[in-house]
């Protein structure tokens, strides 16, 4: 008796069918905007990366469909289109939700929390790394290095930052996503979709009333090597320890020693215009504090 290689389970490579096009409409709607965006550019080539954007903004990832859009108004082969799309992770290559939430969870943010952050929102949301919550409204997943370092540890929704965060904090962010209320980053205007944020990636203005001017600029911490650079100098900073003592940036006190600390350098919270980083001033999300332990590195997928 013999069997057939479907009842083995054996594939036998047949090839994948041609992407469907896009309906009519919706074709024309982006070929109008594809030629905005080549337009920019000497080589339409170059103008690869932007059209993923835009295709990722139409179906929330880069779909086969998508792919063959890029592929024909750029005179590019799909194997061609396929190769970027999934050379650079900010292209989805799946369906995701409204909203990417990105652990950082490299070297400096994870041992200030990073670790602890991400496994918490995991139990929490119900998800793995990569996968949707059952409403469709965040994507969960750990990422490397967002350039942040100097407000560890950092979380991302669709590219904007949270600074300094906790696994309380993080937690009521995800919950403030799927409740639909209107969340603000640390730096930046506040949040849109993921598809509107693609589009935005795409190179078409944010159209949102106020939003532009919201974006603010770099924080504090960010501009301190700036500024010494500059030759700019200011008063030695004294923080606010955790057991409440204050303490000089020379640890007098840890050394049992006692001195007049001058008025002007007294530990204070930061002002208005200031946004410290967690280096700045010890607070709750350091993996060190025994209080608010971070635990061990969850192993990557977890």
């Amino acid at each position: 008796m013999t069997t057939s290689s479907s009842e083995r389970g054996v594939s036998l490579g047949m090839p994948e069918l041609p992407a469907p096009a896009y309906p009519d409409d919706v074709r024309t709607r982006l070929e109008a905007d594809a030629r905005e965006v080549i337009a920019r550019y000497p080589d339409s080539r170059s103008a690869l990366l932007p059209l993923l954007h835009l295709v990722q903004a139409e179906e929330g990832h880069v779909t086969r469909t998508g792919t063959r859009f890029c592929a024909e108004v750029l005179g590019l082969t799909t194997a061609e289109v396929t190769a970027v799309a999934t050379f650079y992770s900010m292209y989805r290559r799946r369906p995701s939700g409204d909203y990417q939430v990105g652990v950082c969870t490299n070297t400096l943010c994870a041992v200030m929390g990073g670790d602890a952050i991400f496994e918490e929102l995991q139990e929490h949301l119900g998800v793995g790394n990569g996968e949707t919550t059952a409403d469709g409204k965040v994507t969960l997943e750990h990422i490397e290095c967002n350039a942040a370092c100097d407000f560890a540890p950092v979380v991302m929704v669709n590219w904007e930052f949270f600074d300094n965060q906790s696994p309380a904090s993080a937690k009521r962010l995800v919950d403030d996503l799927r409740a639909g209320r209107d969340v603000s980053p640390t730096r930046g205007a506040r949040l849109c979709t993921f598809k509107d944020t693609a589009r935005i990636l795409a190179g078409f203005p944010d159209e949102r009333p106020g939003a532009v001017e919201e974006s603010g600029s770099a924080g504090h911490a960010s501009l301190v090597g700036l500024r010494l650079a500059k030759g700019e100098t200011a008063p030695p900073r004294v923080v606010q320890p955790r057991d409440g003592e204050p303490q000089d940036q020379q640890g007098d006190t840890a050394r049992g020693e006692s001195r007049q600390v001058p008025q002007d350098t007294a530990a204070h919270p930061p002002s208005p215009g200031e946004h410290l980083s967690s280096h700045d001033a010890p607070q709750d999300t350091s993996a060190s504090d025994p209080a608010h332990p971070a635990g061990p590195a969850a192993e990557e997928g977890e």
